[in-house]
């Protein structure tokens, strides 16, 4: 049986009486192209664990299964649970989860199904979750080596770009911190069940074993992060005061401090730079907390 093809998808959505829910984002892949890029850059093994977000029909998570040790699939809408018991019956070693992946601990989920082999994410994830998905795997650190997903063309433009583009921002800072990325295929959104309004594109973010900068204290790298661009068009010196409880005299001193001119704004800023804002933010409070002492 062809998941992807637009005729099986149609059948099994009448037999079942299954109706799409556009509050979940639901848009089946229908190009097998497509599938096999996704699954053949996840380099899945035989020893492997992967877990799917939102496996919809088993599309892709057939396609994983010929390739892993075990596939644990993720899908939040219950309706959909009976569809994956049928499309999903010839292959032993998939396990779908009936959960919300914004309210899994993925991590528990690895030491569970985990074997000898390395972890590999993959998914099509629905548009209005993408971000908190990805920071969700990337902030609890789950101990995956990569994550292949599917996404709006427009999130992933904004993953990949770098300083000085109109789309680089704390996204991009905060991805680009924790992973490698790498595009792996642009998506029309012709090639779904239903069409959705914008294309997409596959990326995979590569989990770093090492991060690209030293940093003191981690938490004030995305406290710089999110304070310089929460008010983008602000210089660095008004989007900084304030952060940490920081004044701006005090901000103003921090960036005379590593040379960066306090008129800059964050969207010019690279990871280094942005660690030696940190790493200086970091020395001062404690500088300042020292002499109060």
């Amino acid at each position: 049986m062809k998941l992807y093809a637009p005729s099986t998808i149609k059948e099994i959505r009448e037999k079942h009486g299954f109706r799409l829910s556009k509050s979940l984002g639901q848009n089946f892949l229908t190009d097998k192209n497509i599938i096999d890029r996704i699954i053949e850059s996840s380099d899945i093994g035989p020893e492997d664990l992967v877990i799917e977000i939102g496996p919809g029909i088993g599309v892709l998570t057939a396609e994983a299964a010929q390739y892993a040790g075990k596939v644990a699939a993720v899908e939040i809408d219950r309706n959909l649970i009976p569809i994956l018991e049928e499309t999903l019956a010839p292959y032993s070693n998939v396990t779908v989860i009936n959960q919300d992946v914004l309210k899994t601990n993925l991590t528990e989920l690895v030491e569970r199904y985990r074997g000898k082999g390395g972890v590999k994410i993959i998914g099509n994830l629905p548009y209005y979750i993408t971000t908190p998905i990805i920071m969700k795997i990337l902030e609890d650190h789950v101990p995956a080596d990569s994550i292949t997903i599917m996404m709006q063309k427009e999130v992933a433009d904004r993953i990949k770009a770098g300083p000085g583009s109109k789309t680089y921002g704390a996204l991009s800072a905060a991805v680009q911190y924790y992973c490698t990325i790498r595009q792996v295929a642009a998506v029309p959104k012709e090639v779904f069940v239903p069409q959705p309004k914008v294309d997409s594109s596959v990326l995979k973010l590569d989990i770093r074993k090492q991060h690209p900068v030293e940093l003191i204290d981690e938490k004030m790298f995305f406290v710089c992060i999110k304070s310089g661009f929460g008010q983008r068009r602000k210089t660095l010196l008004n989007s900084l005061t304030g952060a940490a409880g920081l004044s701006k005299d005090a901000v103003r001193e921090i960036l005379n401090a590593v040379h960066i001119d306090p008129v800059r704004r964050a969207e010019t800023l690279d990871l280094d730079e942005f660690a030696a804002i940190a790493n200086q933010m970091t020395e001062h409070i404690k500088n300042h907390q020292n002499h109060q002492e």
